[in-house]
């Protein structure tokens, strides 16, 4: 890894070699992405525990290795704890709610939060848990589910040497590309904002191609195959665009996700003085969906919104083609 903001190297990830140091870890929630942390620590020879309000995910990830005990159980044993929940609130509830972890952890000892947050909550969280004297690592996490799985994130991280240094054998089991983003929480979340406006302006954008095709005769399947390979294609199209294909919107990342990422995005964006219509114009379109009952389902689904407005009918499953 490098501490050049302009750049990232590899940090282990899926086929390296197992880490010199193994730690302590627990991960706390266990959804597509925070599953697939766990078992990427666990894979790289980490003892790891993971909890989630969901207990069949607990149950599921003990089944397959995970270590025994309750959170309070195992907080004071822990060298680092992976916070991969939906929001700021879920995390500082984590860190220092009823049951919080800080006040329990070691000195030393670091938190690395994913969650895409404010710069400014990633600042406190940072100094309230120095203040226990736990090292905090604004870490924000990208690359899907099946990236998750296979320890090959990318981390878009900011935090003192300290906290990096900590964090660095989580990170080498995770992520293939660690970012360092400076030496203070807040720019990984702030890089993370700037990541999220595109991912849901391109899967709002993704939508409404691949409906306004249909409208011109284009058939979904033909549309992925040829926008796929010329100038319009981004990585959000050709990962969610198969998805309305297949008619398949089981959530690896759902619908109700953006309406809080891309409300944090234009939040930062008021308080910069910053106009951010296309940002704006996506948000309306996952809280179309979200408000038509699809906020469970993958966020590929906002194409469902599209079709509804121009009368058209989206593949089912197992047709292959629209």
């Amino acid at each position: 890894m490098t501490n050049d903001t302009r750049d990232a190297a590899p940090a282990g990830g899926a086929g390296s070699a197992a880490p010199a140091d193994r730690s302590r870890t627990a991960v706390f929630g266990l959804g597509s992405m925070g599953e697939g942390i766990a078992r990427s620590l666990l894979r790289a020879g980490h003892e790891t525990s993971g909890f989630d309000v969901v207990a069949a995910r607990v149950e599921a990830f003990r089944a397959g290795g995970g270590a025994p005990g309750e959170p309070a159980e195992v907080a004071g044993s822990l060298d680092a704890v992976v916070v991969v929940v939906l929001n700021a609130a879920q995390t500082e509830s984590v860190l220092f709610g009823e049951d919080g972890l800080v006040s329990r952890m070691h000195s030393g000892a670091v938190v690395l939060a994913c969650a895409t947050v404010p710069p400014d909550f990633a600042r406190a969280m940072a100094a309230r848990c120095m203040e226990h004297g736990v090292h905090y690592l604004d870490a924000p996490i990208s690359g899907g589910a099946a990236k998750a799985a296979s320890g090959e994130l990318s981390v878009m991280a900011s935090g003192t040497p300290e906290a990096f240094a900590a964090a660095r054998p989580v990170l080498e089991a995770i992520a293939t590309t660690v970012f360092e983003l400076g030496d203070a929480a807040g720019a990984g979340s702030a890089m993370k904002a700037v990541n999220q406006l595109l991912a849901g302006v391109h899967i709002a954008a993704t939508a409404e191609a691949l409906t306004f095709g249909m409208t011109q005769g284009v058939e979904p399947a033909r549309f992925v195959e040829v926008i796929s390979r010329c100038a319009g294609t981004s990585w959000m199209l050709e990962n969610r665009a198969p998805h309305i294909v297949d008619g398949d919107y089981t959530p690896r990342s759902s619908v109700d996700i953006w309406p809080k990422d891309l409300g944090i995005v234009l939040d930062i964006a008021r308080g910069a003085g910053f106009g951010a219509p296309l940002t704006a114009a996506a948000l309306q379109q996952f809280l179309a969906a979200s408000g038509s009952g699809l906020g469970g389902e993958d966020d590929a689904a906002v194409a469902k919104v599209y079709a509804r407005n121009a009368g058209l009918t989206l593949p089912e499953p197992g047709d292959g083609k629209g």
